[in-house]
């Protein structure tokens, strides 16, 4: 039996989801912040510290257990899920250098930093140094969600602020069994454990992307037979949850899984339609983890202990972000990017709280620092939004005032696509179009939902990935945003036209040419607001008839000034106009 306060926790959530959020955007107010606050505000430490006096309450407050913790973490799940979908092999291996050159240097440095003046403060050598390492870490979660929102991961930003972050979530299997250790004294059988869990792990992860380069085609061609996006939306989340237990259980985290599903999926045709599928469970999701992070802020200690906490986070702040700054200088990105990561990463992460809160049950920390710390990094989280707005900005002055310091370049790993073509459907009309935007050297991303068609097309090298043309979802991670056109050339009638409203309601600057059957799909679509149409039936009789002329004898220039004039002849009669 489902327990109510589950129902009731979840009646909460999407009632401020569907409410006060979409209000707040209108606003302008950044979408993250206002479920942090939320999370303040119906929290067990703002409206639920009132809930025994004023029992009504209850409905409008969240609880903090299990069932919203879990979700939470899938949450974050699915984000890494996506961040992988927009990478690559080939562009993880461009980004070593800074996975583990400056994502390992800002670990080390930062935890050094912190830890020498947690020491200062008083605290033992075991605390220092676990409050040290967890400081240093700061929220995958929130920063790939902000980039999202802003860079992604096409920029120096994303991509290295990315790189940075990947470090830092490898780091946590070691900072828990350092916990463990310190906890235990030198028991060598820890240790041996510690040894023992690492090789497991690199296991587990060279099985997930073994099994995972060979399987997930046969998984998504099987789920794809019934043409049923049911089936397709199994496998995808049967890929995403199922990699994320495997590390799991290996002792990895669950979103180190995920990201590993998402990167064996990034090469694969079926890229684009998953990533529309998922991208509401993920939006969702990642709402409720934000709102339990605000939850943790309690707004008494918060009153109480004020001016230490405003030095704290503030500290916390100047610290890394000085460490940062001069790291990425030191790592050769340019004096805007390296400030620019620098007041992004600045802040505390959410494995902050799982660590301080180890440590107090294994009597490592008094609970009054432990309660302190996790109060320091959950109000840092809280200002990540307002400094991510005012980031670039900031960045960009800095680098003008200071010089520009030296110029990265990224386009090895920077695949930003524009000024392509984007071609929905890739049966005959369109692979006779990809060959001669091919021999004219003009890029092209094609679209088609049979899934021989993109596998047999990809084996001769097009660019084609497999997704549903008239879902704007699917055309907006082909690209049409920058692309210099869109060509239907889909046999489906009902999609072509999806495709035309969607380009229409979203991109109206882009260009749509439409393959049409007859004059009334012709005017329906130029209606919708297609740009040019081209009725098969016209032109296949204005072939014949230039051939049969052809064979007649009659002057080739005649025969093109009389095909021309039979177009606008028929053009005219359907009602048709060429712009």
């Amino acid at each position: 039996m489902i327990s109510i306060n589950i129902i009731s926790d979840l009646v909460v959530f999407l009632s401020v989801t569907a409410i006060l959020v979409p209000l707040a955007h209108r606003a302008r107010i950044n979408p993250v912040l206002t479920y942090l606050v939320i999370g303040i505000v119906v929290g067990p430490h703002g409206l639920g510290a009132f809930t025994e006096t004023y029992p009504i309450l209850r409905y409008v407050t969240i609880t903090e257990d299990e069932a919203t913790n879990l979700l939470a973490e899938l949450g974050v799940v699915f984000l890494l899920f996506m961040v992988g979908l927009e990478l690559s092999f080939q562009q993880l291996w461009a980004l070593r250098k800074y996975v583990l050159g400056l994502g390992g240097a800002q670990v080390m440095v930062s935890a050094a930093v912190i830890g020498g003046i947690a020491a200062a403060f008083g605290n033992p050598m075991q605390a220092s140094i676990l409050l040290g390492l967890s400081f240093s870490l700061s929220s995958t979660a929130i920063v790939m969600q902000l980039f999202s929102q802003t860079h992604g991961l096409a920029t120096p930003q994303g991509r290295i602020g990315f790189s940075i972050l990947l470090f830092q979530d490898l780091m946590i299997v070691p900072l828990l069994f350092l916990t463990s250790a310190f906890a235990h004294g030198d028991d060598q059988n820890l240790w041996l454990a510690l040894v023992l869990t690492i090789a497991k792990a690199a296991l587990t992860v060279l099985a997930v992307l073994g099994a995972g380069r060979a399987l997930i085609r046969p998984l998504f061609n099987i789920a794809t037979f019934g043409r049923s996006p049911e089936f397709f939306m199994a496998a995808t989340l049967l890929l995403v949850i199922g990699t994320a237990f495997l590390t799991h259980e290996a002792g990895l985290s669950m979103a180190l899984g995920a990201f590993l599903s998402g990167l064996l999926l990034s090469e694969s045709e079926f890229r684009h339609q998953v990533e529309t599928d998922i991208a509401p469970f993920k939006g969702l999701l990642l709402g409720v983890f934000f709102v339990s992070v605000g939850m943790q802020v309690d707004l008494r200690l918060v009153v109480q202990e004020a001016p230490l906490l405003i030095m704290s986070v503030a500290g916390l702040f100047l610290i890394k972000a000085s460490i940062l700054l001069a790291l990425g200088i030191l790592f050769g990105l340019s004096l805007a990017v390296a400030a620019e990561i620098a007041i992004l990463l600045a802040h505390g992460g959410e494995f902050a709280f799982v660590v301080v809160g180890l440590a107090l049950q294994l009597g490592l920390l008094p609970r009054e620092t432990g309660d302190f710390m996790i109060m320091t990094v959950a109000l840092s989280m809280l200002f990540v939004p307002a400094l991510a707005s005012a980031a670039p900005r900031l960045a960009q002055r800095f680098g003008r005032t200071f010089g520009v310091g030296s110029v990265l370049d990224l386009a090895e790993i920077d695949e930003a696509r524009s000024g392509h073509v984007v071609i929905a459907g890739l049966g005959r009309v369109g692979q006779v179009l990809a060959r001669v935007l091919e021999n004219e050297r003009i890029p092209y991303v094609a679209i088609d939902d049979t899934v021989s068609v993109v596998a047999d097309n990809r084996l001769q090298g097009r660019h084609v990935r497999f997704g549903d043309a008239g879902n704007p979802g699917v055309l907006e991670r082909a690209g049409v945003a920058r692309a210099r056109a869109l060509v239907l050339t889909i046999d489906n009638p009902v999609v072509a036209q999806r495709a035309v409203q969607a380009v229409a309601a979203h991109w109206p600057q882009i260009p749509v040419i439409a393959r049409v059957r007859d004059a009334l799909h012709a005017r329906t679509l130029l209606e919708m607001g297609a740009s040019e149409v081209v009725p098969e039936t016209v032109e296949a009789s204005l072939q014949l008839s230039g051939r049969v002329l052809s064979s007649l004898g009659i002057d080739g220039d005649h025969i093109n000034e009389r095909i021309a004039l039979e177009r606008a002849h028929e053009q005219g009669r359907l009602a048709l106009r060429q712009t």
